[in-house]
Parts: structure tokens; sequence; C-alpha cells
């Protein structure tokens, strides 16, 4: 059988990856796009495009029948489904196949098999595979509280409340007491419900900080199962990967064979075929135990595709094709090591809240040793219609440590500007000494303060930023002078007082004060001297300026309402402060204010009721996740204009409190 034209029902940076690998086997592409999605450059590089009206997941990447009605309406005869949305979803596995399409992944059974988490734990318990003991609630009535009760008694605490039905960190809770055990079980239910239409969890042990490792599989139509060597995956936020690597520096030689094994044994029980991932976790005695098995593709596939040599998509497409694995599949070798890093959009100090917005610019570096998979560009948008991911950057070396450096400095010099991410996070964790020592576990980041590791400059970059950015400023209104134009920036005939510029430097107010005299520049950042200053040159972009006996070049970029400096010092994002305040900006006392777009999806007070400080009030959905809001402060509510369902913006006011009044 051969493949000719294939459509990859999804978006964004897998999308351009299969296509990648499709047009170097000469088969042709097919594109989907919602109406969000438009603009992403994705669609332009797959050969044909298929709209999807609608912005929502649920009414386009979501619905299968778009996705086969799009594969017709292009002549596709293949259906790549990425991974997320559709690619776990055994029913589109099946309707695939009725309507003559080749579904490139595993069987259906075979998803069947490992869809339910509960269902998975007990295959893999049959055939030998070691898994923790686990309690099931399913997506009907609320849990009795019996139930939970006895669950409690059986497993112990802490315990993982998890969705049954996907992944991502997405309706997963950890309880460490009874009190809070009916709370996490309802809010795993509701957010398991909303991202992937089934609210059934399974509470199961938690294991404190072990190693996140997972092996890659691969199978053909011939029963061939063999492994590709593990990941490790153990830096998460929010139980999200951020940062995965190959080979884990925590498995020895032996202990890679063990858990290869298992991952080979797991894989021959379902009948594998494609590529897929059998997920363990690692305690700190070396014991390992079976989490699940992801029947796709995975987002950290490229650092094992670095340490092989391997085309996984290649293999994906010649196993849907029919095809023996290759020699060299079967043969795979480790060489080397890869660091990936996932690169969002998100608010680390926020507590990692999704950003959106226009990604002014999108620039990183391709150094000798990096990939960069992305689904952005500069001038494109970051919706809250779908995951934040911007890019997953990979660094490959002949050690670790190499590859750990030369991630850490493509990611240091990228220019990012126009929505939060957490550069600065990732490139706190790859220069950490723990980090750099590979003693790595899904605890790290509750070890290291992600507002430590995400640091924006201190000082002198803040002050070199803040100066630079007047600088600047002052030389873009000499270029728009209409009179005596070519007079230098700055320049007075007599002399004068200083100028005066005010920004917000990271969130932090700054004020500048600069002059140009006969002997040179002098200037202040809050009324600081800012020491050995020479300006060697300045535009209204760039300031090759001279501080404290260091010279440094700072780029400046100015994009929606905004401005960005990028030095050696660092990055920073400045935003000028108004000379006059404004006297309709003050926001009322007791005001909650909506942190991002997004949906109300939850109300848990009404107007009247006495809340403490602390408690939820509601709770809105963006970027596929569930972000509840609680109280400020004690108080009584007063107003409450929104309800399940709200669409809302950044500032929209959620709700009104008012002090209880005294007696």
């Amino acid at each position: 059988m051969t493949i000719r034209k294939l459509l990859v029902a999804n978006r964004g940076e897998i999308a351009s990856r299969v296509f990648r690998t499709a047009r170097a086997m000469d088969i042709a592409t097919v594109a989907v796009f919602s109406d969000a999605d438009a603009g992403l450059p994705y669609v332009r590089e797959a050969d044909e495009a298929v709209r999807l009206p609608g912005s929502a997941a649920a009414e386009t990447y979501l619905r299968a029948d778009a996705a086969i009605a799009a594969a017709a309406a292009a002549g596709a005869d293949a259906v790549h489904p990425g991974y997320g949305f559709l690619s776990e979803n055994a029913q589109f596995a099946r309707d695939c196949a009725a309507a003559g399409l080749t579904f490139v992944g595993p069987s259906p059974d075979a998803i069947d098999a490992m869809g339910s988490k509960i269902r998975a734990r007990d295959v893999m318990a049959a055939a030998g595979v070691p898994v923790l003991p686990g309690f099931v609630f399913g997506a009907g009535a609320e849990p009795d509280p019996a139930e939970l009760r006895k669950a409690a008694s059986e497993i112990g605490f802490p315990m993982l409340v998890k969705a049954a039905f996907g992944g991502g960190g997405r309706g997963m809770r950890v309880v460490r007491g009874a009190d809070e055990l009916a709370a996490a079980v309802g809010s795993a239910r509701r957010e398991a419900a909303s991202a992937f239409g089934d609210g059934t969890v399974f509470l199961e042990r938690l294991v404190e900080s072990p190693r996140h490792v997972e092996v890659q599989i691969v199978g053909d139509s011939s029963g061939s199962v063999v492994h590709l060597f593990e990941r490790e995956c153990s830096i998460q936020r929010r139980y999200q990967k951020i940062i995965e690597e190959a080979p884990s520096p925590g498995v020895t030689p032996d202990l890679r064979a063990e858990l290869c094994r298992a991952a080979v044994t797991a894989g021959q029980t379902i009948g594998y075929t494609g590529a897929g991932t059998v997920e363990f976790v690692l305690d700190k005695s070396g014991r390992f135990y079976f989490l699940e098995v992801n029947t796709r593709l995975q987002v950290e596939h490229p650092v094992t595709e670095l340490v092989t040599g391997l085309d996984l998509v290649k293999v994906q497409l010649e196993v849907a094709a029919g095809l023996p694995l290759r020699p060299e599949v079967t043969a795979a070798r480790l060489t080397g090591h890869a660091i990936e890093a996932r690169l969002y959009a998100e608010d680390v100090l926020a507590g990692y809240r999704p950003a959106s917005g226009d990604l002014h610019t999108f620039e990183i570096d391709a150094l000798p040793g990096v990939r960069v998979d992305t689904g952005y560009a500069s001038g494109t948008q970051v919706t809250t219609f779908y995951d934040s991911m911007l890019a997953k950057v990979i660094g490959y070396g002949p050690t670790r440590d190499e590859a750990r450096r030369v991630l850490a400095a493509v990611l240091s010099r990228a220019r990012l500007h126009g929505v939060g991410t957490n550069r600065d996070l990732l490139v706190g964790i790859l220069r950490e000494p723990e980090f750099r020592a590979g003693a790595t576990d899904t605890g790290y980041l509750a070890r290291h303060e992600p507002g430590e590791l995400a640091a924006p400059p201190g000082e002198p970059g803040r002050a070199l930023h803040a100066l630079a950015v007047a600088l600047a400023d002052q030389a873009a209104r000499r270029s728009r002078a209409k009179v005596l134009g070519a007079l230098p920036s700055g320049w007075r005939n007599n002399p004068s007082g200083p100028q005066r510029a005010g920004y917000r430097v990271d969130g932090e107010a700054a004020e500048v004060s600069y002059a140009f005299g006969r002997g040179g520049l002098t200037a202040a950042v809050d009324g600081r001297p800012a020491p050995g200053l020479v300006l060697h040159e300045i535009t209204a972009t760039s300031v090759d300026l001279e501080f404290d006996g260091v010279r440094r070049v700072v780029a400046i970029t100015r994009a929606g309402g905004a401005v960005y400096a990028d030095s050696s010092l660092g990055h920073s994002s400045l935003t000028a402060l108004a000379r006059f305040g404004d006297a309709g900006a003050a926001v009322q006392p007791g005001t909650l204010l909506a942190p991002m777009p997004g949906t109300v999806v939850r109300v848990e007070v009404a107007v009247g009721d006495r809340v403490m400080a602390g408690t939820p009030m509601l709770a809105i959905e963006a970027m596929k996740m569930e972000h509840p809001i609680v109280a400020p402060t004690a108080g009584v509510v007063a107003e409450l204009p929104v309800g399940v369902g709200a669409q809302v913006d950044t500032g929209s006011v959620l709700a009104m409190l008012e002090e209880e009044p005294s007696e």
C-alpha cells in the first residue's frame, strides 16, 4: 500500500513537523485549520488546506466527522492525528477505516485497551508489568462520602487523583489529607469532563518526587515490537512536562534493560503497531511502576530522534503503509544526548497562567546542535482556544553538558516579544547546579522557587535597559523631527536641566534622567548616577553604550504599546509611565478581575454570601486548563455580574466584595 496524500488532523507545531517528513517522502499534504489558526504558518506549509469553521476545539479539531469530510474534500488517502485532540480516539480510527482512509497510528483495539488508564493498569498487571494500586470513580453520580473514605483507607495519603482518559496534566490533583479529597475529586471530574468528554477519575498512591521515565516503542503489522530507549520527563509544572531528555541521567545500563524489556512486553501484550510510549515512575530505590501507554507520537519525540538518528514520523508512515520495521530501527543505538525545552506563552510568576496576544517578535537562532519545532512566527497570534506551547527547542551534543549548554545559550539569546513566556525559567533550570548534575525528579520545581529561577534582569540590567530605552526614544523623536533633524539627539545650544522619562521595567517603576554636555552623556536611574557612561552609537532600535566600564549593545523593539530591550544582561519589557495619573484608572477595592480571557465554568458563591480570604468563588477555563478565582480578602459578595458560560476578557469584573459591617 502506498500513501499518496496525507491529511494531518491537528494544528501548529506537530502539523508542520509531519508535513516536513511527508514532503521528503513525496507525499502530498493537507492541513485543516480553525478560524483562530488561519494565519499560522502550518496552513501555508501544506500543499492544500481545508477550513474547519469555528475556533473552539470542540467545534473544530475535536470533530472526527469534520476531519474525515476534509480528507474527502481534498482527496487524501491517509490521516495523521498528531498528538492531543483525536490522536487517542479509537472511534476516530475506526471512522477513518470505514471511510477508506489509512489511520497513521495503532489499531483501534490497542487505543481502546490503553485509552482508559484503569483498563490499562489491569492489562499491564496481568502481563507482569509493575503497577500501583488504585480506586475508580465513574463519570455518573458524585462519589458517596463512604466510598471516598474507603478509598482513602485502602490507598493512604498522599494520593493522586487522575482523569481516566486524556493527559497533559488536566484532571490531576494531589491530595494530602482526607479533608481535601472530596473537593479534589469533584474538581478533577469537572476538568476531565470538559477536556476529554468523560469525568471518570481514579485514585492511586502518590510516589513522592519520583523520576518520570518513559520508553519509546515502535511496532509493525508482523508483530515485531522494539524499544528506542528511554526519555527523562521529570521537570514538570502543573503535571505538564517542560524539559525532557534522552537518555535519562538517572538510568543505569542494567535498569535501562529492565525498563525497556517491560515496555516491549507492554507493546506486545496489546499488539502495538506504529510509534507509542510506555510511561513509568521510578522511585528513589530504583523500583519502577507502570503509569500509562500513550498510543500516539509524543510531544518530546525529537530527543529520541536525535539520539538514535531516526525519523519517527517516517517510521509511522512506513508502518501505516504496511512495511516492516527497517534494520536501522530494530538495531538502533544511542549516540550522544538531547534535551528539549517546551517554550510556553505564560506568566510563570502568576502560577504559570497562560498568556495570549500578538507574538510580535519570535526569533530563535538555529545554532549548530539546535533544533526548533514551532507552529508560530513573528506577527502571529496566540489565542486562548488551545494549548499555549509556542515551540520545542532541542539541544543535542556528544555529552549531556554540551546539549545543556547549547540549549541554554540559544534560549537566552532568543528575541520573544508580545506575550510573556517561560523562557527565563527554562534557562534558569538549565543553568541550575542540581539540574546540571542530573539530579532531577518531579519535585524539582517544589524545591526550586520558580521566581528565583526565572528572575528578570536585576541591577545593572534593569538600569541599563531603562536608560537605553530612554535614549532610543529620544533618538526616535529626533528622527521624526521636521526642524533641525540633522542635529544629534539631545543636543542643546545652551546647557539646561536633564531630560526625564519614566518606565515600568519588568513590573517595577524606574525614573531616568539624562543630559548631553560637553563632557559627554550623564544619566541617573531612580536618582542613582549611572557610572562610566560612554555612548558609542544610538538609533531608535539600538543603543551601543559603555556602562560602568563594560560596553554592550541593547536591541530595542517597539510593539503593541510596549518596548522590549534585549542585551547580554537579559531581556526586559517596558511600558512608558504617564506624566500625569489617570483619574479613572483606579480599581475599586474588593474588585475581582479576570486574570486572562476565558470561559466561566463554575460559580461557587451568590450575592450576599460571606466569604473568607482564599475562598474559591469562580473558575475560568482557558487554554484547556481550569483556573480558580479566590477571594482576596474576607467580605460579603456584593455583585456577581457573570454566570457559568460567560466569556470574559482580561480585566473583566467577575465579582465585587464589600467589607462586612462591624457590629
